[in-house]
């Protein structure tokens, strides 16, 4: 476990005291293209500013606007959309709605080609997803902001809710629902989708079936911060893409592979007789 959870701070390492850091993080700006100069993650008068946490060597993203440095993602999600020679733009929160005029969420990026007066000619989506963070990350950040200088190599190693990783409520509570609601829409529309990811949470991902990209409906494309040491920031890399059908996609990511069934068979012999041995009289429904 690192002593301290954090790696970036409004866009710079936290041991980064260079006079730009210290301005980034006076000013609370975001340099990763946010819809304002200023973060608003979490709360946009009191922002979180933490854009990715240590996982003990691995630098984890764990905002979705960190995705956004130097507008990279969308270039990449233009090369599966549209042919080379292309004219396209991007638009970023964009609604989407059912048949019955319901929303189903905002696409956070839709990339459109258009022709030479305008018009739309096609369009793909681009989702991004962050990992969430189990624990507490904003007692280690209002700690290291109270006095950046002094608690730089602060260790909060042994502080309760230490911040961790969360993949497993990444992809179950928020990926596979955005590919389950906005996805089954766009796949109706025979659109094709991309979905930007951590190279750490995309790990712990189930396989995926792999197809040609000539023959793919959803491009995982799979980043990773890798420090520049030579002006202490954090550069984001494409380092690999994943093309798969949508409908099996979804389903390695809603659909749980089945266990040993004698182990839960195992684990219902065990509190059955535990409340036979309390001497409890077993009715149609036994107290938990």
């Amino acid at each position: 476990m690192p002593k301290q959870p954090i790696a970036e701070i409004f866009g710079f390492p936290i041991n980064n005291l260079s006079p730009e850091a210290v301005r980034y993080r006076t000013k609370r700006l975001c340099p990763f293209n946010n819809k304002v100069p200023n973060c608003t993650k979490d709360k946009a008068e009191d922002p979180l500013g933490v854009c990715s946490i240590f996982e003990g060597e691995k630098v984890v993203v764990t905002c979705p606007i960190r995705f956004r440095q130097d507008w990279i993602l969308v270039d990449a999600a233009a090369g599966f959309f549209f042919p080379p020679d292309a004219k396209w733009t991007s638009l970023t929160e964009v609604r989407l709605d059912d048949k019955q005029g319901k929303t189903a969420g905002n696409i956070d990026i839709v990339l459109l080609s258009y022709d030479d007066s305008g018009k739309v000619v096609d369009f793909g989506a681009l989702e991004v997803q962050a990992v969430y963070i189990s624990g507490t990350i904003r007692s280690a950040f209002k700690y290291y902001m109270s006095d950046p200088i002094s608690h730089v190599n602060m260790d909060w190693s042994k502080q309760r809710n230490y911040p961790r990783p969360d993949y497993v409520s990444s992809s179950r509570k928020r990926l596979a629902p955005q590919l389950l609601f906005k996805g089954g829409i766009l796949h109706a529309w025979n659109k094709k989708q991309a979905v930007a990811v951590d190279k750490n949470f995309f790990a712990t991902l189930p396989q995926m079936d792999e197809v040609p990209q000539e023959e793919a409906e959803l491009a995982w494309l799979i980043y990773d911060l890798q420090l520049d040491s030579v002006y202490n920031r954090y550069q984001q890399y494409l380092v690999n893409t994943v093309y798969t059908r949508f409908e099996s996609a979804l389903k390695r990511l809603t659909v749980a592979e089945p266990g040993d069934i004698t182990q839960f068979i195992a684990k219902l012999q065990k509190r059955l007789q535990k409340e036979l041995d309390a001497g409890e009289s077993l009715s149609p429904t036994v107290p938990t």
